[in-house]
C-alpha cells in the first residue's frame, strides 16, 4: 500500500459510521388515528427475527470501529501521548455514554417504529424538530454513504491502481470515470443487499464483523509474535522537512513505553499542518460516534426495547476496552517515529500484511451499507408521516416483507449523484456534525421527559437523570463547534430553516407534544407564584370573560375584544341549558372542538369555558366563579345587548371576513382566504325567540357587579369592521359622564376612569395605533367651560393619555329632564296623602346612590340625537357610561329601556360599568 492509503484515511476521519434511524416513542397517545393503527398492526404482522447480537451488537461495533481500529490508533497516541490518548478515550466515551443512557431510556418507553432517531424525536418534541433532525439525519446518511463507497475506492486503488500500486498486483486503471465506475459497481452490491431486506443485510453483516474480528485477533497476535523489526516510512507530504527514512517496531521494551507516555505534537506528514491537542481529539472522536447504528434496527428487532439499551452499552463497552488496550500495545512497542510517520504500520507489522487491507476493506464497505439502509428507513418513516406532503409519498410503499424498496431506491439514486462529486473528504466533517446534532436532539428529548415529569415516561431502564441529558447535550455541542465551528453553526442554521418550513406546513399529528407537557409544568409553577394578595393597581390589566350564545352572530365582536384585552386573560363563555341529570352524557364535551377550531380560525389568543345550567343567568355566575385560575381570573364580563336585531351568520358572510382579514397581515389574509373556512357545528342563528328575558339580562348584570366585576354590554357590533382601525383617520369616542343622570356631571369616578383606561388599552394595541381618542365633555351654560376643560386635560396629562378634548353644551337635554321631573312632582301634589307610602318606597329605592332615574324617552332621544349629531367624523366604536341597575328589580325593564333609547343607532358601542380602581398616578 503506497503512502495515499494513510492520507485517505485520515481525512475520512471526519465521517461517520452512523446510519441515523431510531424506532422509539417515548409520548404516544393512548387513542390514535384508525389509519395509524392500521398501518402499526400491519408493522408487527411482519415477522422481526434479528436478535440483540445480530441487530444490534454487530451494526453498532462495526460502525465504532470502522477504519478507527486500523489506521487512527497510532496517529492519536504518536501525538498525544498514552497520558493524553487514553484521558481522550475517556472523555469521548464520557460524552457518548451519556447519550447512550438517552437513548435507551427513550427506547424502552413504549413501542417503537421504523425512523430511527427522526420517529423518537419527532414524537418527543413534535413534527417540527422531529422532521429537520429527521432531514439532516437523512442528507447526513446519504452523503456519508457516498463517502464510505469513494474511500473504499480509493483503498482499493491505493493497491491495485496501476499509476499508484505499489505492488504486482497493480492492475486496475485508474482516472475520475474509471473510479466512478468502480463506485457506482460497489453501490449496486450494497444497493442490492438492501433490496433484498435486513435480514440479508444482517448476515452480510455478520460474515464482515467475522472478518473485521478475525484481522483484529492478528493485530493482537502480532504485537506478540513478530520480532522488532525496522519499518520503511512511506514518502512524506511535499514540501515537508522529514528527513528520516525508517523507524523501528521495538517489541515490548520499557524506553519505548516511556518514550511513548508524554505528547510530541507535530506536522501531520500527510497534510503539512500542525497538529494540536483539539485536531487530534476531533480526529479520534469520529471514530467513536455510531452508536446508533444498533438501534436504527429497532423496526427489525424480535424485541427492540431489550435488545437497544444492552447491545448498545455492550458495544460501547468493548470498543472503549478494545481502543485503550490497542493504544497500550502500542505505545509499548512502536517508536515514536513510526507512530508519527506511517499511519498504516499496522499493515507492516501484522504477521500476514494483507489482513489489515481486508479489515479496512471490509469495515468501509460495512459502514456503506449501514449508512444507505439507515437512510432509506428515516425517509420511509418522513413519507409514512407525511410532513412534506405528497413530494414523498412514493416513499411509502413497502414490499410484501415489509422493505421499504422505493426508499432505498431514491436514497441510492441520492448517493449516486453525490458519487458524481469524486472526491467527499470535504464533507465529512459536517457528516459529523450532524449526527452530533441528532445524538444532542435524542439527550434534549429526553430531558425534556424528565423535565416534564409526564406520568406516561415510564421506561424501563432507569440508569439516567436530567443531569446526563444536560452533559450529553454540552458535549456534543463542545464537539461540534471543536471539529469545526463554521460547520457546526452552519448546520444549526439549516436546522432551524428546515423547522420553520415544516411549521409553517403545519402537518396535524396525533403523536403529542412534549412541549405541551412542559408548558403545563411550568404554567402550574408559575401560578402557583401568582399571588392574588399582591396584586396592585398600576398592574391592572383587563382579564374578560365573554359571553357568547352563539358565535355565528359574534364573530366581530370576538375580535373586538380580543384586541381590547392587553395580553390579558381572555375567555369565551357559552351557556347551554339543560340538566345532566336527565341527560345520558354531557353534552359540551362534543361542542370543544368547535370552539377550539373558531379560537384557531379567527386568529385569537383565547380560551374556551362551556357550562350546563338550568338558566343563563346561573350559568353566568358558575362561569365567573370558576373561569380562570389562581391569580388568572375574569376582572371584566362582556356582554352582547338585549335588542330586537336580528342576527348575521358572520362566518358564512364572506364580505365581512374580508373585512376582517384586511386588518391582519398580507400573506396571513392571502392564506386564509384561500383557504376553506373550517366545518364549525354551531346552532342555526334563532329566528325569534331568546334563551333568556329582558328581567333576567338585567339580573345577570346586578350579579356582576355585586361580585364586584366590570361589566360592558356591546351593541351592533354586527357593523363593527377591524379593518377600518388600520384607515385613517379613526376614531374612538368616549363619553365619560353618567348620561342617564344629568344632575351628576362628574367624570372623574371610579367608572369614567375605567372608561379612559379600556379607550387608552385599545389605543395601544397594534391595530388601533393610528385611532385618535375622542373626549367628549358634556358642560351646562352656567357651569365654566374653560374651567372644566383645563381640569380634564391636567388629568388627562397625569395619567398620560392623549386625547383630544370637545366641550358638548347639552342645557337643552337637561331642560328636557328637570321639566319631566318638574311633571312628576307637581302629580305628586295632587295625588296627596293617598300615595304617601309608595312615595317612601320611591324615596328609598332612589336613595340607592348608583341607581338610574326616572327619565322621559324625549331626554333619552334628545341624547340620543347629541350623541349622533356631532359635527365630527363617525368613529370607529364609542365608549359610554353604563350606570348600575336599580336596587328595585320591579324597574328593570325600565332600566334595559333606558339603556336601548341611549344607545340605538350609534354603530358600534360599548356601554361600560367600571367598579374597580384601574388607573394611577404613582411610579
Amino acid at each position: 500500500m503506497s503512502e495515499r492509503t494513510p492520507l485517505l484515511h485520515y481525512r475520512l476521519s471526519g465521517s461517520v459510521n452512523d446510519s441515523g434511524e431510531q424506532h422509539s416513542c417515548p409520548v404516544e397517545n393512548s387513542v390514535e388515528q384508525t389509519s395509524t393503527t392500521v398501518r402499526r398492526k400491519a408493522a408487527y404482522s411482519q415477522p422481526k427475527k434479528l436478535t440483540t447480537f445480530f441487530g444490534v451488537i454487530i451494526p453498532t461495533l462495526l460502525s465504532m470501529f470502522s477504519v478507527v481500529v486500523f489506521l487512527r490508533i497510532g496517529f492519536v497516541v504518536g501525538q498525544c501521548g498514552l497520558y493524553q490518548a487514553i484521558a481522550m478515550f475517556i472523555v469521548a466515551y464520557f460524552i457518548i455514554s451519556m447519550t447512550v443512557l438517552s437513548l435507551c431510556a427513550i427506547s424502552t418507553n413504549g413501542a417503537l417504529d421504523a425512523g430511527g432517531a427522526y420517529y423518537m424525536i419527532s414524537r418527543a418534541l413534535g413534527p417540527e424538530f422531529g422532521g429537520s433532525i429527521g432531514i439532516m439525519c437523512f442528507l447526513a446518511n446519504v452523503c456519508g454513504s457516498a463517502l464510505y463507497v469513494l474511500g473504499l475506492v480509493e483503498a482499493v486503488l491505493a493497491i491495485f491502481g496501476v499509476p499508484e500500486g505499489s505492488s504486482k498486483y497493480a492492475v486496475m486503471p485508474v482516472g475520475y470515470w474509471w473510479s466512478l465506475l468502480y463506485a457506482t459497481v460497489i453501490l449496486l452490491v450494497c444497493l442490492l443487499v438492501c433490496l433484498v431486506g435486513a435480514h440479508i443485510y444482517s448476515r452480510a453483516t455478520f460474515l464482515i464483523f467475522l472478518v473485521v474480528m478475525l484481522v483484529l485477533a492478528t493485530i493482537f497476535i502480532s504485537f506478540f509474535a513478530v520480532r522488532p523489526h525496522t519499518v520503511d516510512l512511506p514518502r512524506p507530504f511535499a514540501n515537508s522537512s522529514f528527513a528520516q527514512a525508517a523507524a523501528n517496531f521495538t517489541g515490548f521494551k520499557l524506553d519505548t513505553l516511556l518514550g511513548n507516555l508524554q505528547a510530541d505534537y507535530t506536522v501531520d506528514y500527510t497534510t503539512g499542518t500542525m497538529m494540536t491537542f483539539a485536531t487530534v481529539f476531533a480526529v479520534m472522536f469520529n471514530g467513536c460516534t455510531g452508536i446508533m447504528a444498533g438501534s436504527n434496527m429497532s423496526g427489525d428487532l424480535k424485541n427492540p426495547s431489550y435488545s437497544i439499551p444492552r447491545g448498545t452499552i455492550t458495544a460501547v463497552i468493548f470498543t472503549f476496552i478494545v481502543y485503550n488496550l490497542l493504544s497500550l500495545l502500542v505505545a509499548c512497542t512502536c517508536d515514536r517515529v513510526l507512530l508519527q510517520r506511517d499511519y498504516s504500520f499496522l499493515r507492516d507489522i501484522n504477521v500476514w500484511h494483507p489482513f489489515v487491507p481486508i479489515g479496512i476493506y471490509s469495515s468501509t464497505l460495512s459502514a456503506a451499507m449501514s449508512t444507505l439502509i439507515g437512510a432509506s428507513r428515516i425517509l420511509y418513516a418522513l413519507a409514512k408521516d407525511d410532513l412534506f406532503g405528497t413530494v414523498l409519498s412514493p416513499a411509502k410503499k413497502t414490499s410484501s416483507g415489509g422493505n421499504p424498496w422505493v426508499s432505498v431506491l431514491i436514497s441510492w439514486f441520492l448517493v449516486q449523484l453525490v458519487l458524481f462529486s469524486g472526491k467527499l473528504n470535504t464533507i465529512a466533517s459536517i457528516v459529523t456534525i450532524f449526527f452530533l446534532l441528532v445524538y444532542a436532539a435524542v439527550d434534549l428529548a429526553c430531558l425534556a421527559l424528565e423535565w416534564a415529569s409526564a406520568p406516561n415516561f415510564r421506561p424501563t431502564f432507569r440508569y439516567f437523570t436530567w443531569h446526563t441529558c444536560v452533559l450529553g447535550i454540552v458535549g456534543c455541542a463542545v464537539m461540534m463547534f471543536l471539529i469545526n465551528p463554521i460547520y457546526a453553526s452552519a448546520s444549526i442554521a439549516f436546522m432551524l430553516l428546515l423547522l420553520l418550513v415544516i411549521h409553517y406546513l403545519s402537518p396535524t399529528s396525533s403523536w403529542g407534544y412534549i412541549s405541551q407537557a412542559l408548558i403545563f409544568h411550568q404554567v402550574r409553577k408559575y401560578l402557583l407564584m401568582l399571588d392574588v394578595r399582591k396584586d396592585h393597581v398600576k398592574f391592572w390589566r383587563p382579564q374578560v370573560l365573554l359571553m357568547v350564545a352563539n358565535p355565528r352572530a359574534s364573530v366581530g365582536l370576538v375580535t373586538f375584544i380580543n384586541d381590547i384585552k392587553k395580553s390579558g386573560l381572555y375567555v369565551l363563555g357559552h351557556v347551554q341549558i339543560g340538566e345532566l341529570a336527565i341527560l345520558p352524557s354531557d353534552p359540551l364535551q362534543s361542542q370543544y372542538d368547535s370552539w377550539l377550531s373558531l379560537v384557531d380560525h379567527l386568529n385569537i389568543k383565547a380560551f374556551v369555558n362551556l357550562t350546563l345550567s338550568d338558566s343563563v343567568r346561573h350559568g353566568v355566575q358558575h362561569l365567573l366563579f370558576i373561569s380562570g385560575l389562581g391569580g388568572m381570573r375574569p376582572n371584566t364580563l362582556v356582554l352582547g345587548f338585549y335588542d330586537d336585531v336580528l342576527p348575521q351568520d358572520q362566518l358564512q358572510d364572506r364580505s365581512f371576513l374580508a373585512s376582517r382579514l384586511a386588518g391582519r397581515p398580507a400573506d396571513d389574509a392571502a392564506s386564509s382566504e384561500d383557504q376553506e373556512d373550517p366545518l364549525f357545528h354551531f346552532p342555526p342563528l334563532r329566528g325569534g325567540g331568546k334563551a333568556l328575558g329582558a328581567q333576567e339580562y338585567v339580573c345577570i348584570i346586578a350579579d356582576t357587579v355585586k361580585m364586584l366585576k366590570n361589566v360592558a354590554l356591546a351593541r351592533y357590533f354586527c357593523q363593527f369592521e377591524r379593518a377600518c382601525a388600520r384607515q385613517g383617520p379613526v376614531f374612538v369616542d368616549v363619553w365619560p359622564v353618567n348620561l342617564l343622570r344629568p344632575d351628576s356631571s362628574s367624570y372623574v369616578d371610579t367608572c369614567s376612569l375605567f372608561l379612559l383606561q379600556l379607550a387608552c388599552i385599545l389605543n395601544m394595541t397594534r391595530a388601533w395605533q393610528k385611532a385618535k381618542l375622542r373626549l367628549f365633555l358634556c358642560v351646562e351654560a352656567g357651569r365654566s367651560v374653560k374651567g372644566a376643560g383645563l381640569k380634564l386635560r391636567l388629568l388627562l396629562k397625569e395619567l398620560r393619555m392623549k386625547a383630544e378634548i370637545h366641550t358638548v353644551s347639552w342645557d337643552a337635554q337637561v331642560a328636557l329632564h328637570w321639566q319631566r321631573q318638574g311633571g312628576m312632582a307637581e302629580k305628586g301634589e295632587r295625588e296627596g296623602g293617598d300615595l304617601e307610602e309608595e312615595a317612601e318606597k320611591e324615596e328609598y329605592v332612589n336613595s340607592y346612590p348608583s341607581n338610574t332615574m326616572r327619565l322621559s324617552d324625549e331626554y333619552l332621544h334628545a341624547v340620543n340625537k347629541l350623541i349622533l349629531e356631532q359635527p365630527c367624523q363617525p368613529p370607529a366604536v364609542r365608549f359610554l357610561y353604563l350606570p348600575r341597575p336599580p336596587a328595585d328589580t320591579s324597574r328593570y325593564h325600565d332600566y334595559l329601556h333606558q339603556l336601548e333609547l341611549l344607545s340605538r343607532d350609534l354603530g358600534p358601542t360599548l356601554l361600560i360599568h367600571g367598579v374597580t380602581p384601574v388607573i394611577t398616578t404613582d411610579l
